[in-house]
């Protein structure tokens, strides 16, 4: 029997999106499943998956679980080999499935993969959200080839190879249905934004690999469910950058670079406040809070998660703005 795959696109209010790239996803990913989980749409996109797509499978969460808890919530109801994690604001390519499956078959220790990921408004251009292959810097602070803060890389064929990397996006992530449960799945504390960094992280603490896979394209929107500037995104990504670290690096590590990363979260919400932005700012006070509230909910890490060859040993903030270092290939990493 050939292995089964599942694309799963978790929708929150995208009626427009699935209007818009359902239709391909269905049309480039036969004779492979595609199903939609909402979590809770209070827009009528269930009405229009009805009336437009009654032969897609439908999963209907009765409440908005974020991403995390949404995506465990249904790919417990799926039966498959492989699950494809895909944002409904992506539009994807003829043939972005197979080159992908076909390198997780190979090597049995790959759990997650990634694809080549490009801007949907620039399509010369890498996506922010994934780009060509997540990594991360001893502090925490994730980047990825061809992306690094707000630059992004034209896509020259520089990023055309396979690779192991250190995360794969969760915008279009493909993962082992046993390993996924096996790994513990998403962290549904998290909700939303840095998730499936956290997933990646624990499988390599676990010493199974992530990939990129430079054979397959697609095209991302990206903002679609909060937009950059959101505070509560702000808020998600400074609670969650604290959890990742203290929940996969060990306590010496962790207190090692603890007082640094504190510094760095006061410069950035000073300059918040320098922008106009207090609620931002006040939304960086408040995920340092509840960081610390919610540390208690996890047990102490035992490995020594700054070992694997992925993570930068140089500040990725001091790289980009004091040396002016704007593309991967300037790290040697």
């Amino acid at each position: 029997m050939p292995d089964s795959v599942a694309v799963v696109i978790l929708n929150f209010n995208g009626r427009d999106y699935l209007e818009k790239f359902l239709p391909i996803v269905i049309q480039n990913s036969h004779p492979y499943e595609v199903i939609v989980a909402d979590n809770a749409s209070t827009d009528d996109s269930i009405n229009f998956l009805q009336e437009s797509h009654p032969d897609i499978r439908l999963i209907k969460i009765s409440e908005n679980l974020g991403y995390a808890g949404g995506y465990n919530y249904a790919l417990k109801e799926i039966k498959s080999d492989f699950y494809i994690l895909l944002n409904s604001d992506v539009e994807t390519t003829p043939n972005w499935i197979d080159p992908v499956i076909s390198l997780m078959k190979q090597n049995e220790n790959i759990v997650a993969c990634q694809p080549k990921i490009k801007s949907y408004h620039q399509k010369e251009y890498f996506e922010y959200a994934g780009a060509a292959g997540g990594f991360i810097d001893f502090l925490g602070y994730p980047f990825c080839r061809g992306r690094i803060f707000s630059h992004q890389e034209k896509d020259q064929g520089q990023y055309d190879d396979t690779i192991p990397v250190f995360w794969a996006t969760g915008a279009c992530l493909f993962v082992k249905a046993q390993t996924f449960h096996e790994v513990g799945g998403l962290d549904d504390k998290f909700f939303a934004h840095m998730e499936e960094i956290d997933f990646c992280w624990r499988a390599k603490n676990l010493g199974y690999e992530i990939y990129y896979c430079g054979e397959s394209t697609v095209y991302h929107v990206g903002g679609g469910t909060l937009q950059a500037e959101s505070p509560f995104k702000t808020y998600l990504n400074f609670r969650n950058n604290w959890l990742l670290l203290y929940k996969n690096l060990s306590k010496e590590e962790f207190h090692a670079i603890r007082k640094r990363r504190k510094r760095l979260d006061v410069l950035a919400a000073i300059q918040f406040v320098a922008k106009g932005k207090r609620a931002n700012a006040n939304a960086i006070l408040k995920a340092h809070q509840d960081f610390r509230k919610m540390k208690n909910d996890y047990e102490a890490n035992t490995s020594f998660g700054q070992l694997h060859p992925e993570i930068l040993q140089k500040s990725i903030i001091n790289q980009f703005f004091v040396k002016g270092k704007k593309k991967f290939s300037d790290l040697k990493i």
